[in-house]
């Protein structure tokens, strides 16, 4: 698979997704990703974070879904999580509006760093479309086999019993979780929004509210809220 070896994939992953990482697909992505990278083509993130969203948050552990699209292209930017930067990192502009949403929404104080590990470890799964770009060039890696894997990932969190909320923000988002057969309805909560870039922020993202109502729904299904 594209990480080295499919023994790369946590433990509570691996059942639902065995069976697309020895699809054919999925070797031919690790095989093109070894060419890109041997051709001197800087990949991001690093080998050992692009399953940080699956090592962090279990799927057994799953309560909410952010899909993100492809991670940063910028050095030292991504780090497995969607819309998430290390400590020591400038906070991205779609973070930043995210942070004033969730300001406005929750009563959080704005944090002076981009890490959103502390949502993972809680049960938020951070998850991008495609799990790895090229240095200066956003969806580079689109389209080569990295959607089947993150498809199959989000079909097995709809598949849960325990209910879930998904947070869609963006056609892509939206998009994403429409190939995933009977996501809407049903059980979870699925709330849609404009993308909280600068460029869409303004058009329904503020003052979405997703924070709040997320936690408003797994509480009333028994589950704990997010700590956000």
């Amino acid at each position: 698979m594209a990480t080295g070896s499919a023994k790369a994939v946590p433990p509570s992953w691996k059942p639902v997704l065995d069976a697309v990482l020895s699809a054919p697909e999925a070797r031919k992505l690790g095989g093109w990703l070894k060419t890109e990278e041997a051709a001197g083509k800087r990949i991001y993130p690093p080998r050992g974070s692009r399953l940080r969203a699956l090592e962090l948050t279990p799927l057994d552990d799953v309560k909410v879904v952010i899909l993100g699209q492809d991670p940063y292209h910028g050095p030292g930017q991504a780090h497995g999580l969607a819309f998430s930067v290390p400590e020591g990192v400038k906070t991205p502009p779609s973070l930043v509006n995210i942070y004033k949403e969730l300001a406005n929404d929750c009563g959080v104080t704005i944090p002076p760093h981009g890490n959103l590990e502390h949502w993972a470890r809680q049960g938020v799964l951070l998850l991008n479309n495609s799990l790895t770009v090229q240095e200066g060039q956003a969806g580079s890696h689109q389209n080569k086999g990295w959607e089947a894997i993150t498809d199959a990932a989000v079909a097995a969190v709809a598949a849960k019993k325990e209910p879930c909320v998904f947070l869609l923000w963006g056609n892509h988002a939206r998009k994403k979780a429409e190939r995933v057969t009977g996501l809407a309805g049903g059980h979870h909560l699925v709330l849609t929004a404009p993308h909280p870039s600068p460029l869409s922020a303004h058009s329904g993202f503020f003052g979405c509210r997703h924070f709040s109502r997320a936690n408003e729904f797994l509480k009333a299904n028994g589950r704990a809220p997010i700590d956000w």
